[in-house]
């Protein structure tokens, strides 16, 4: 008889899992397939970017024409409100794209994300999959948004390290309120509950921002609200990068992603919660 042969060495999975380039490039190749999971379905439905460019040109054809004419919102030297405005439209278009994400994950719950909880795909890539599915929504409706300025008269700046960095400020301000979303929903857990907090924060953290007007021409008390709402950072590091109004980028940088890493996490320990149901 032929002896048998030696037994494989058992394999040390601390080899495996404990690099951590190889842990992070899975992780990123997790986010980036989800992400790109979330932007087929653009692929065959365009619908939704059609429709979401009515309100931000409205905005901008009557608001903003009729604002700049009548000159009651003062802006910086040399800057017409429209094109103070606009940097605004864009960051609320994002947020109106991604405050409702919630709901898709609640309606997503019992079709995928049961399944995806029980594969090897962290919480995190999952959240920050869709966070970033949201974020180039938002870039493709910032773009349009610029185009229709553009189309009104507005000069925005022809560096491009500086359109794309507006870009870029735009798809975080937007993974964050996704991300908002869908810890609200891991909260409420239903649709209709989570339809009509969406509803109700909408407004008021667009009204309380700096989208349409100067911080220092509101109240006191709705000053300190503009101080501690992350919109008002997303516009001014916007308008800075866009038009060239002052503004203290680094910290409208570090605020933005700060605030994103914190609801990434909140979003991913309320995930169990939202699968469960």
């Amino acid at each position: 008889m032929t002896p048998a042969a030696p037994a494989a060495p058992p394999v040390d999975l601390a080899d495996i899992s404990g690099n951590p380039i190889a842990e992070s490039l899975r992780l990123l190749n997790r986010v980036a397939t989800l992400c790109w999971v979330e932007l087929r379905k653009i692929r065959h439905d365009r619908t939704e970017l059609y429709t979401r460019a009515i309100q931000p040109a409205l905005w901008l054809l009557i608001y903003g024409e009729v604002f700049t004419r009548v000159h009651a919102i003062p802006t910086p030297p040399g800057i017409s409100y429209l094109a103070y405005l606009s940097p605004g439209i864009m960051a609320q278009s994002a947020l109106f794209i991604s405050i409702f994400y919630g709901i898709q994950i609640i309606w997503e719950r019992d079709a995928v994300l049961t399944k995806l909880m029980v594969t090897p795909t962290p919480r995190s890539a999952l959240i920050t999959g869709k966070a970033f599915a949201s974020g180039v929504r938002s870039v493709i409706q910032g773009v349009v948004v610029l185009i229709i300025a553009t189309l009104l008269g507005v000069s925005f700046t022809d560096n491009p390290l500086k359109l794309i960095g507006a870009l870029i400020i735009l798809a975080v301000g937007s993974a964050f309120f996704s991300c908002l979303s869908m810890s609200l929903a891991g909260v409420v857990v239903a649709r209709d509950r989570l339809m009509g907090i969406g509803q109700a924060i909408t407004m008021p953290l667009f009204f309380s921002s700096s989208a349409l007007y100067p911080t220092k021409i509101m109240p006191g008390w709705l000053q300190v609200i503009s101080r501690i709402n992350p919109l008002s950072y997303e516009v001014e590091a916007l308008r800075g990068l866009l038009i060239g109004t002052e503004t203290t980028l680094w910290l409208d940088v570090v605020v933005l992603v700060g605030a994103t890493v914190v609801a990434i996490t909140c979003a991913a320990l309320l995930l169990p919660r939202l699968a469960n149901r």
